[in-house]
């Protein structure tokens, strides 16, 4: 639900904003070429670079012989459809809930609303020329969501003689680059424009590798790659949140508190890290400058970032230093509502990088984590001690150092 493109793959129809367009086009255009050197011509097929094409539809995937049959390789359309939440993207916007918001908004039907639509249903969105007959617009957020409009590259890329260069020369999205993978899903799980929370919208957080865990996986990462995707995800993340916040002459408070949380988190992060640009808050008053400078720099880091080796090394540095905030926040005269915001983004980033030092499992969690996730709260209830006892007691249990009171 957010009036900016979600998805790369959804261009924008005829009549929108032809500015936007344009930039999310130079991206798409970008994005294609991710990849592309890597080709090797000896043995490869040679593949024209299409950068548009039609959108098929699942239905185009579910087949036995494909997606939809048995196997590790061949299941991955019965995952998505089963327990993939995206399939169920569309349903969210004929419930009560969806219905107050629409209303409170003037918006019609959420299901019809291209606010709503936008991010639940995307191929509403796309321009009626680049649909196929078998590709129906309320089919939730589905494959060519994540791997692009598939006319161009559908026949072809279960050939054996195609590798994977190949399929992204062909226009099939390189979501093994991390940084396109974070592209391909930020907007829609970090944007969300300041009338559609006061209207009762949950508010957005994007976290790519605690996200992707959570979701029913039908592809393998390296398995050393979870701090990096992390990283990245915050980074592409706090680059929405800019360009969101530089749009407005007068950004609201808790828009610009929740942008000074992660920049004050990735400050941490930055700090001392010879491979990495410094993050930080500017010296002097926050003005659209501000969001406009940091907007073009978490770009360029998350770019940079995707490049390199972060491993379990990396993690567990950086898992030290931010534990070792805990001093920090308990001593800090701050309010508690810069506390809470600085908090909601220090946890999920403690877990993830204790997942990735290998100090903590997603299938068998500690106890202390959903216990520090637990004191959270919501920024109305949170209890700064309760909650540094438990961030203390998650150390504790990570680490084997005395729990600070």
């Amino acid at each position: 639900m957010s009036r900016r493109w979600c998805k790369i793959v959804s261009l924008f129809a005829p009549g929108r904003n032809r500015g936007l367009r344009r930039r999310h086009l130079s991206i798409f255009s970008a994005l294609l070429f991710v990849g592309a050197s890597e080709l090797t011509a000896a043995a490869e097929p040679e593949v024209t670079l299409r950068p548009s094409g039609q959108f098929v539809g699942s239905a185009g995937c579910k087949s036995s012989s494909c997606h939809g049959g048995a196997g590790e390789k061949r299941s991955q359309f019965i995952t998505w459809s089963q327990q993939d939440f995206h399939a169920r993207a569309f349903a969210v916007l004929v419930n009560a809930r969806s219905a107050r918001i629409a209303d409170t908004l003037h918006l019609g039907q959420a299901q019809t609303s291209p606010r709503c639509t936008v991010c639940h249903s995307p191929l509403q969105s796309v321009e009626p020329s680049r649909l196929t007959t078998a590709a129906k617009t309320e089919q939730n957020v589905s494959c060519e969501s994540c791997h692009n409009a598939a006319s161009a590259w559908l026949r072809g890329h279960t050939r054996s003689d195609w590798t994977y260069a190949t399929r992204v020369t062909a226009g099939m999205r390189d979501l093994q680059n991390l940084y396109v993978r974070a592209n391909t899903c930020v907007a829609c799980h970090q944007n969300l424009d300041a009338d559609l929370l006061a209207a009762g919208h949950p508010e957005l957080r994007f976290e790519l590798d605690g996200q992707s865990v959570a979701e029913p996986k039908h592809w393998k990462d390296d398995p050393n790659s979870g701090a990096k995707a992390w990283l990245v995800g915050q980074a592409v993340a706090l680059r929405e949140m800019s360009w969101g916040l530089s749009r407005s002459d007068n950004p609201d408070n808790e828009s610009v508190a929740r942008w000074s949380a992660l920049v004050w988190l990735l400050g941490k992060v930055t700090t001392g890290q010879t491979r990495m640009t410094l993050i930080d808050l500017p010296n002097g008053p926050i003005v659209r400058a501000s969001f406009i400078d940091m907007q073009a720099r978490t770009d360029s880091f998350a770019r940079n970032t995707a490049a390199l080796s972060l491993g379990e090394t990396f993690a567990r540095n950086t898992l030290d230093s931010l534990l070792n905030l805990h001093q920090e926040l308990q001593q800090s005269s701050e309010a508690d509502a810069t506390i809470f915001r600085r908090a909601e983004r220090l946890v999920p980033a403690v877990i993830r990088l204790a997942t990735a030092a290998g100090m903590d499992s997603d299938t068998s969690p500690r106890p202390e984590r959903a216990q520090v996730i637990e004191a959270l709260h919501a920024n109305a209830t949170f209890d700064r001690p309760i909650f540094l006892k438990a961030l203390a007691d998650y150390r504790q249990a990570l680490t084997k150092l005395p729990a600070d009171r």
